[in-house]
C-alpha cells in the first residue's frame, strides 16, 4: 500500500473530543500474529495447565492495579469496564473448557486459550444486539492480555526497537482498533490523540478517551498502512476529520492548537456584548467551565452521561449528578438537554431496532415521547435537583408547537407531586419546520437554543457525516442567516431569551454575525471561552491569527 506524503483529509467517528496536531507512532498490531500454538505431548499436560493458571493469576493482579488507576484517573464507573474482564478471566465455563482443550486435544496453553476464547468471542458476535457486539472486544482483550503473559511481551509500537521511538510521549497513536488497555496502559498522560480503523461511540475505549480528555477519531480503513512513524497528523475529535501532512495554511485555521492546555490558562473576564456560556457533557467536568468563568452551562448534554457509564442511569444517579452541576454554578443559569439519542448518538445499551434511516427516525423528542419510563425518571431527577437552583429543562429536535406542548405536559405529569424549584421549559431550534414557526412556539416557551449543527444538516439536506458531501455543511448562505433572522426576531418581539449552541458559536467571524443578528448568547466548548472573548472585544473583522497572536499576548501576561 502506498505511504501518503502531501496532505490527505480523511473523515472518521469522533469518539473523543478536542483537536491534537503531533507525529505519529504505529501501535504493533502484529505481537500476537504467529503465537505459538502447537500440540503437546501426554507428559506436557499438567506443565501447559500450570502455564495457564499461572497467566490467569497475573493478569487477575495486573487489572486490580489497572482498576485502582482508572478510579483514581477517570472515576468508578469507568474502572467497572476492568472489573468485567476481571469476571471474564474467573468464569468457570471458560476456565473449564481452556482446561479440557488441553487435557482431550493435546493443544498448549496458548492454541487452548486462542481456541476457547475466540469460540465465546464468536458466539457474542453472531447475536444481533449491537451493544453485545461491542462487548465482544472485552473477550478479545482478555485474549491478548493472556497471550502477553505466556509469550512475554507488552503492548508495544513498530519501532520500539529503533533508538528513536519515544513509545508514544507527545505523539498521535494510531491502531487498528482502540482498546481500554491501549488507551489505559501507555502512558496516557503524554499521548496527544488516537486515530484507529474501528471502535465504536459507546465503547469502553471511547468512553476511557472521553475520560482522559484525549481526542480519538475512529472508523478510518486502513489508516495504520497509510503512514511511517513520525508521520505529521491533525486531528480533530469533534468532528472527526485527520490530516495527513496539513500545510501551514491549514493549521493556521485551528489556533487552538497554539494554546496551552485549557486548565492552564488564565480566565478572561465576561464581556458585555456576549453572555458565553458553556458546553457540558459529563458533570465531572464542570470545574473547566468554571475556570473559564463561563457565564452558565447552556448546553448540559445529559445523554453523555449514559453513555460514559454504558447503562441507563437510576433517578438517584442522575440526581446525584445534576446537583453537582448547579452547585457548582452557583445560581447561573444550567440549561439540561433531554435525552438526545438516535441519529449519530446510538445507545447500544437500550437495544433498539435498526432504523434505515436513523436521522429521520426514531430521535430526540420522538424518542423522548415514545419512552415515557426514561422521560419520568430523568424528569423526576431533574425536579428534585431544582431545589438546588433554577432548572432549564430543553427538548431536543422539537418539529412543531404541538409536539412541545405534549412534551411539556408529560414533564409536568410525572413530576407531579415533587418537590421542586424553579423550571424553565424550552426548546433546541434545530429542525427547519420549527424555525419557521418561532413566532408561535415563543408564545408557548420559555426559552429557546438554536443548533446550528442540525440546522444546518437538515436545512440543507447534507449528511454532516458523509465525506462525499462534507464541503456542502456550512453556514455561508443567505437562506441560512435569513432563517436565524427569523428566529432570532421572534425571540425579542415575545422578549424570550435564544442563544445558540452550535459549532459556528465558537468562531469569532460568525459569533459577529449573530450578535449583530440581535442574539446576545451563546455556548461553546470551555476551552473556546476565552479566544471568543478576546475576538468579540476587538475588532469585527480581526483575523483568527491576529486573533490567536492577541489571545497567547494575554494570557502570557
Amino acid at each position: 500500500m502506498v505511504k501518503l506524503n502531501s496532505e490527505t483529509r480523511f473523515k472518521g467517528l469522533p469518539l473523543s473530543s478536542g483537536v491534537a496536531f503531533a507525529k505519529v507512532c504505529l501501535f504493533n498490531e502484529r505481537r500476537h500474529q504467529n503465537p505459538p500454538v502447537q500440540t503437546i505431548r501426554t507428559k506436557e499436560v499438567l506443565q501447559e495447565k500450570e502455564r495457564v493458571q499461572k497467566a490467569l493469576g497475573i493478569v487477575r493482579e495486573r487489572l486490580d492495579v489497572l482498576i485502582e488507576s482508572v478510579k483514581s484517573k477517570v472515576g468508578p464507573a469507568e474502572a467497572e469496564i476492568f472489573t468485567a474482564q476481571k469476571m471474564i478471566l474467573q468464569d468457570s465455563a471458560l476456565q473449564r473448557r481452556i482446561f479440557e482443550h488441553i487435557d482431550s486435544k493435546n493443544f498448549n496453553a496458548e492454541k487452548a486459550i486462542i481456541s476457547s476464547l475466540d469460540f465465546f468471542e464468536s458466539k457474542i458476535m453472531q447475536m444481533d444486539n449491537a451493544y453485545l457486539k461491542e462487548r465482544a472486544s472485552d473477550i478479545g482483550e482478555v485474549k491478548r492480555r493472556l497471550l502477553d503473559v505466556l509469550t512475554n511481551l507488552n503492548p508495544s509500537f513498530q519501532c520500539a526497537n529503533e533508538s528513536y521511538c519515544l513509545r508514544g510521549k507527545n505523539r498521535i497513536v494510531i491502531a487498528e482498533e482502540l482498546t481500554p488497555s491501549l488507551t489505559m496502559e501507555l502512558n496516557t498522560d503524554y499521548i496527544r490523540g488516537f486515530v484507529t480503523d474501528r471502535g465504536g461511540v459507546a465503547s469502553h475505549a471511547a468512553i476511557l478517551a472521553r475520560g482522559l480528555k484525549i481526542p480519538a477519531v475512529s472508523g478510518i480503513p486502513n489508516i495504520h498502512d497509510l503512514m511511517f512513524c513520525g508521520t505529521d497528523v491533525l486531528i480533530n475529535g469533534d468532528t472527526g476529520e485527520v490530516i495527513l501532512w496539513p500545510t501551514e495554511e491549514t493549521l493556521a485555521q485551528y489556533p487552538e492548537l497554539k494554546l496551552p492546555p485549557p486548565e492552564s490558562l488564565k480566565a478572561v473576564e465576561p464581556i458585555a456584548s456576549l453572555k458565553v456560556m458553556a458546553n457540558l457533557s459529563l458533570a465531572k467536568t464542570v470545574k473547566e467551565a468554571v475556570h473559564h468563568k463561563a457565564e452558565g452551562i447552556g448546553l448540559y448534554r445529559t445523554e453523555f452521561e449514559f453513555f460514559a457509564a454504558g447503562k441507563l442511569l437510576t433517578e438517584e444517579e442522575q440526581y446525584e449528578r445534576y446537583v453537582s452541576v448547579l452547585k457548582a454554578m452557583h445560581g447561573k443559569p444550567v440549561y439540561f438537554r433531554m435525552l438526545d439519542i438516535g441519529g449519530d448518538k446510538n445507545a447500544p445499551f437500550l437495544k433498539l431496532p435498526k432504523e434505515q434511516n436513523p436521522y429521520l427516525g426514531f430521535r430526540g423528542s420522538r424518542f423522548l415521547l415514545g419512552h415515557r419510563d426514561l422521560f419520568k425518571i430523568q424528569a423526576r431527577a431533574l425536579a428534585r435537583a431544582s431545589v438546588h437552583g433554577r432548572i432549564h429543562v430543553m427538548y431536543p429536535m422539537v418539529i412543531d408547537v404541538d409536539q412541545f406542548l405534549k412534551l411539556k405536559k408529560a414533564f409536568l405529569e410525572d413530576t407531579t407531586g415533587i418537590a421542586s424549584g424553579e423550571i424553565k421549559h424550552g426548546i433546541m431550534f434545530e429542525v427547519p419546520s420549527a424555525c419557521l414557526d418561532a413566532a408561535e412556539l415563543f408564545k408557548l416557551i420559555d426559552f429557546g437554543s438554536i443548533g446550528t449543527n442540525d440546522l444546518i444538516q437538515y436545512l440543507f439536506a447534507v449528511d454532516r457525516d458523509n465525506e462525499s458531501v462534507a464541503y456542502d455543511h456550512h453556514p455561508n448562505r443567505k437562506i441560512f442567516w435569513s432563517l436565524m433572522h427569523h428566529v432570532a426576531h421572534a425571540a425579542r418581539k415575545h422578549r424570550k431569551p435564544l442563544s445558540v449552541c452550535g459549532e459556528l458559536a465558537g468562531i469569532p467571524e460568525y459569533a459577529h454575525k449573530l450578535v449583530r443578528e440581535g442574539i446576545r448568547a451563546v455556548s461553546v466548548a470551555p476551552k473556546v471561552i476565552p479566544l471568543l472573548r478576546v475576538a468579540i472585544k476587538n475588532k469585527p473583522k480581526l483575523s483568527r491569527r491576529k486573533t490567536q497572536h492577541l489571545l497567547l499576548k494575554k494570557l502570557k501576561k
